[in-house]
């Protein structure tokens, strides 16, 4: 028998993808931690959650990511989603990029918080 809160299909790891505003201005707030920049939404970037964020050491990485519709994307992970903040230990924060490129548009009803899977 498998344990569903610990399976993890083709090493894919069980997530939340939530929206984030990565420009100037944006609800992403300051810079990305990686770069110190900030990105347009027509790019595929992320921010992880502490723990996946594994204190910068995925910076740069692209992770693929597995939507609930049969779609996946890459996108690169520029920033933490700091649980220190209140940002949930299982968070992949995404540009609206990642959204599109996935086949969510604006008018879906999982548009903001969608249940993934993301794998190095």
């Amino acid at each position: 028998m498998v344990n569903a809160l610990n399976y993890k299909p083709n090493d894919r790891t069980k997530a939340k993808l939530t929206i984030n505003d990565f420009q100037k201005g944006g609800s992403g707030g300051g810079p990305s931690e990686c770069s110190g920049k900030y990105y347009d939404n027509s790019i595929p970037v992320v921010a992880l959650s502490t723990r996946w964020y594994s204190k910068g050491r995925r910076c740069f990485e692209n992770i693929n990511i597995y939507a609930n519709n049969g779609m996946s994307t890459q996108a690169m992970v520029v920033d933490e989603c700091d649980t220190s903040r209140g940002c949930k230990n299982n968070i992949v924060d995404a540009s609206e990029a990642v959204w599109k490129n996935l086949g969510i548009s604006k008018k879906d009803p999982q548009w903001g918080l969608m249940d993934i899977f993301w794998s190095d």
